[in-house]
């Protein structure tokens, strides 16, 4: 308990009165740790016949799973297949609450490290467009090379200010998550760093820039459409604070009902406002107000199995049904066929189908898009959908992205060895394989979970596999 700052156990303890001593233990506690099993890699039960790890279900998220602090599924090689991404049990709890549907245009607005962007994917199952979009260059890239890892087909990742994209888009999509850059005090327990970045002045710099982030977000959702706004964090000013001064400034905004499981409890206004200058108009809204904070939901790491968050449901009146919305760019219409030739003579020769849809090029890369989407010049794009690979002088070399995207019914060779074999190991340290069969290019399996490329020639089979992602 020495780590916290007296400002924020001063704070809390006003906040939650006797309820504090319990909230104090918990920062005594070995902090929980899970995974989220990746449906588009993996059928579950399958996965977890197979799997050497001790799991339990985390109860708000019907993919994730705690491990046991034996378990170490970082260093898997299923991890490096993509077939599960390691995330924070609360912190899987705001993608739940969206209500994903395939087929719909979807924007996270602050999307690193990934964590909530792949989860929204794989209830989308590679239909509709995902826009996923992180401000910080650096934190981009690691963003876009999760969406690599899992195998995800119709994202693209971004590195844009809110406002930027709120220039561009009007009204455009169906559901917008916000998992807002916060004071993290919800990670106190997971991240000393937190602890010695704190202060109430960057809570309050944080408030004021989640304001200007939902309405950004505000500008660029459907009528009828949802977002979801969550935290890291236990600061009112942060999380019931953001919500009511949104729907303060936002009458066609209104919070929404949500199932509220064991552990996690609904917001209070009376914790942001007590601190709070109001005016009387606002004093004569309290009552509804505080009605429609109570519709939102605190994670609590004293209660549940998980570190702090804050979540609320917020959906725009109208109706979604046959808007299109505006974006000032035209459709991508994509490439010709022609420009494609050395891509389909690879297809012929070593897929069972040819990837369908619209394809576009960076430089000498080449992109397959998600339909509908729109050009993308004017923005800072890091990847426009699943990189395919790249066009060389008279023939095609495939990507590491389009491996991890495809499955051994897709391709015309394929090896699949046992997870925990010699084999495996050597691929990821980037060795060479001996193999008999056809020459050409052959998928690498992990357990029959796609792992990346290899090509056979002469008996042996060439390490494809990326030398910066090699052990």
């Amino acid at each position: 308990m020495n780590m916290l700052p007296q400002d924020f156990i001063d704070r809390m303890k006003a906040m939650m009165g006797e309820a504090y001593e319990e909230f104090e233990q918990s920062y005594e506690h070995v902090k929980y740790q899970s995974l989220r099993v990746n449906p588009l890699k993996a059928e579950k039960d399958s996965f977890l016949e197979k799997v050497p790890f001790t799991l339990a279900p985390v109860p708000w998220c019907e993919n994730g799973y705690y491990y046991s602090e034996e378990d170490t599924p970082g260093k898997h090689p299923y991890h490096e297949a993509g077939v599960y991404y390691i995330q924070e049990p609360s912190a899987m709890a705001p993608v739940e609450y969206l209500d994903v549907k395939p087929g719909e245009r979807i924007l996270d607005l602050c999307a690193a490290p990934g964590g909530k962007t792949t989860q929204i994917a794989t209830k989308m199952q590679g239909k509709g467009l995902l826009f996923c979009n992180e401000i910080h260059p650096a934190r981009a890239k690691i963003l876009s090379e999760n969406i690599e890892r899992l195998g995800i087909t119709n994202a693209v990742v971004l590195n844009e200010t809110p406002a930027r994209l709120a220039d561009m888009f009007e009204g455009y999509f169906d559901k917008i998550l916000v998992d807002a850059p916060c004071s993290g005090e919800g990670m106190f327990r997971k991240n000393e760093e937190a602890c010695t970045e704190w202060s109430l002045d960057n809570v309050r710099l944080c408030g004021e820039r989640q304001d200007e982030i939902l309405d950004c977000a505000a500008s660029m959702l459907k009528p009828g459409g949802r977002i979801v706004y969550s935290t890291c964090t236990f600061a009112p000013i942060e999380n019931e604070g953001s919500i009511y001064r949104f729907l303060n400034r936002h009458e066609l905004f209104h919070t929404v009902s949500v199932k509220v499981y064991e552990g996690m409890s609904v917001g209070n206004l009376d914790w942001y406002l007590n601190d709070t200058t109001v005016s009387e108009v606002e004093e004569a809204n309290r009552a509804d107000m505080s009605e429609q904070i109570s519709r939102t939901v605190r994670l609590w790491p004293h209660l549940l199995k998980g570190e702090g968050h804050y979540l609320a449901v917020l959906e725009k009146e109208g109706e979604l049904a046959d808007y299109q919305g505006y974006c000032k760019n035209s459709p991508e219409k994509g490439i010709s066929d022609k420009e494609c030739e050395d891509f389909y003579a690879f297809c012929n020769e070593n897929l069972k189908e040819i990837p369908q849809g619209i394809k576009i090029r960076f430089g000498d890369q080449l992109y397959l898009v998600p339909e509908e989407m729109p050009i993308l010049k004017g923005l800072k794009v890091l990847r426009p959908g699943l990189h395919l690979g790249t066009l060389k002088k008279n023939r095609f070399e495939p990507s590491h992205a389009l491996a991890l995207a495809l499955t051994e019914d897709k391709v015309a060779h394929a090896v699949s060895y046992p997870a925990d074999s010699y084999e495996i190991k050597a691929y990821l340290n980037g060795q060479t394989l001996n193999h008999a069969g056809e020459k050409g290019w052959y998928l690498i399996m992990a357990d029959g979970y796609s792992t990346g490329w290899a090509k056979l020639a002469g008996a042996v089979l060439k390490n494809h596999y990326p030398k910066g992602l090699r052990k």
